[in-house]
């Protein structure tokens, strides 16, 4: 039988796979960061290039990063679509050179990006924390989505029921309290949807593929409506 892992192991799993991330992004010939509503990309290129020797192209789907006569610097398919309107990028003297600077706009505002393009290493977005002076900046509905993700990310890590499940569990509750009989009935929420039957005898009769067992003939039963979130 399974066990979850410790205080202690969860921490030095993070530890070690936070140092493995590091070095992998620190190998990567450019550097990025997001919100939940963007991609900000940042490459380095020798001080004496100017625009017109740059070849930088974004599509919905594909980004490439080249310097004129040389191998790509990125060159791939985004891992979720972007505004290609709402796109931009620019080329930046720095301190030690010049840098392409490239704002990545998402189509999708709910959900973080685990790579610039498909072949490059991934992060662990469940590990991410938004700064509150970030989430501030999203309007309401918006704030409360991404809380929930970042609520639901935790209670994953921990073992715990997600938002969804905590919902349907409270739902299953308040339907045993009203009907005594049912303290066996039980629900895998990420495995099914739609309809149940719950019988009198505690099994259950499901549609969808739920298998979970059978009514007995003239058993009387109640029906119960629980959606896959």
């Amino acid at each position: 039988m399974s066990t979850l892992p410790t205080p202690s192991e969860r921490e030095k799993a993070d530890t070690e796979l936070k140092a493995k991330e590091a070095e992998e992004q620190g190998r990567l010939p450019y550097k990025w960061t997001q919100t939940i509503q963007d991609v900000d990309i940042t490459v380095p290129v020798a001080g004496n290039l100017k625009g017109r020797d740059l070849d930088v192209k974004f599509t919905k789907t594909k980004l490439k990063v080249q310097v004129k006569g040389q191998e790509p610097i990125i060159d791939g398919d985004l891992p979720h679509p972007i505004h290609v309107d709402d796109s931009t990028w620019t080329l930046e003297t720095t301190p030690t050179g010049k840098e392409i600077s490239i704002h990545l706009d998402k189509i999708n505002k709910m959900e973080w990006w685990a790579h610039v393009v498909t072949t490059a290493p991934k992060i662990d977005t469940s590990k991410i924390t938004p700064e509150n002076s970030k989430l501030s900046d999203l309007d309401g509905e918006t704030r409360t989505m991404v809380e929930k993700m970042m609520y639901d990310q935790r209670q994953k890590e921990m073992g715990k029921p997600t938002s969804d499940e905590e919902k349907k569990m409270e739902l299953l509750k308040k339907f045993q309290a009203q009907h005594p009989g049912m303290e066996r009935l039980r629900v895998y929420p990420n495995r099914w949807s739609g309809t149940l039957t719950a019988c009198r005898d505690g099994f259950l009769k499901g549609e969808n593929g739920l298998n979970a067992g059978t009514c007995q003939p003239h058993t009387r039963s109640d029906t119960i409506i629980i959606q896959h979130a």
